[in-house]
């Protein structure tokens, strides 16, 4: 086994592939899942042209089939088992609560949720048995912070950082160590994918802020790029003690300590408003349109 092989999940595009380029290119020996063969030689391709290199293994982290095949796979490239795994793939599914339905919600906690507590029992064994081993999962500021229009992605991300505390714990006595990343927002493909999943807005009493979150999801692209997270990771992976959790970003800190000391009745208007679900109090409006008018 090489000492610093690391397999990254959903390592095709965006964030998994800005942690499998960064980590490569710090000598790390890095695997990327990935869910198709298209994908997986872009990545290799992606990486070749930057003068590094990653293998890849088609795994879907939705299919528990597929993921103890690919992790098998993985056994065999690694002479036992990869020495550290980020757990990174995963999706946004918005929409009201009541909006999503029970399929789309168990897709969303499979995926985010679900699929990572697998994973670590797929490669706990082996990291056991050698006395050493990483698990980073990459979870969100969602995870700490519950916004509307975006409920159960809020509830994977929570739940993931649930999972991670408590898997923590039980693997320091093995000599595992257990991080959890919480960025904040970054352009990735996570969110123009979130917006063609919005539940259909005719159906919804939420017609007018599906639109406007619509339109937040489709400007996400000029959010800042995601390698920020991808040198986080590798802080992670690198540091002799690791932290239990690596806020990300400016805005991912400053949300977290709000949420933090604000009453939660102003943090819940503040959100409201920020996604359209309440209007501005006239007074606000009124003192609005005077600034506007100077």
């Amino acid at each position: 086994m090489n000492p610093r092989t690391v397999v990254v999940t959903g390592a095709g595009r965006g964030i998994g592939r800005a942690i499998a380029l960064e980590l490569a290119h710090h000598g790390f020996d890095v695997i990327g899942t990935v869910r198709s063969d298209e994908s997986g030689a872009a990545l290799e391709s992606a990486v070749a042209r930057t003068g590094a290199a990653v293998r890849t293994v088609l795994l879907d982290v939705a299919d528990p089939t597929s993921c103890v095949r690919g992790f098998t796979r993985i056994a065999t490239m690694t002479g036992g088992g990869p020495w550290a795994v980020v757990n990174n793939a995963g999706f946004a599914q918005p929409g009201a609560v009541e909006d999503v339905d029970d399929e789309q919600v168990r897709r969303q906690l499979e995926t985010n949720l679900v699929a990572p507590a697998r994973i670590a029992r797929l490669v706990l064994p082996a990291m056991r048995d050698r006395g050493s081993g990483r698990i980073v999962n990459v979870s969100s500021i969602a995870g700490r912070v519950s916004l509307p229009m975006l409920g159960w992605y809020c509830a994977s991300k929570r739940g993931l950082e649930s999972v991670t505390d408590a898997l923590r714990m039980e693997t320091a006595p093995f000599g595992v160590k257990v991080t959890l990343i919480e960025p904040g927002s970054y352009g990735t493909g996570i969110w123009r994918t979130g917006a063609e999943l919005l539940p259909d807005e005719r159906a919804s009493a939420y017609t007018e802020q599906y639109a406007a979150a619509g339109r937040r999801l489709r400007g996400a692209r000029e959010l800042p790029g995601p390698r920020p997270v991808a040198m986080a990771v590798r802080r992670a992976l690198t540091a002799r003690h690791p932290l239990p959790r690596y806020l990300v970003g400016g805005g991912a800190r400053s949300t977290a300590v709000l949420d933090a000391v604000t009453p939660t009745a102003a943090s819940d208007l503040a959100k409201q408003l920020a996604t359209g679900l309440r209007g501005a109090p006239p007074r606000v409006t009124r003192a609005v349109a005077r600034l506007r008018g100077r």
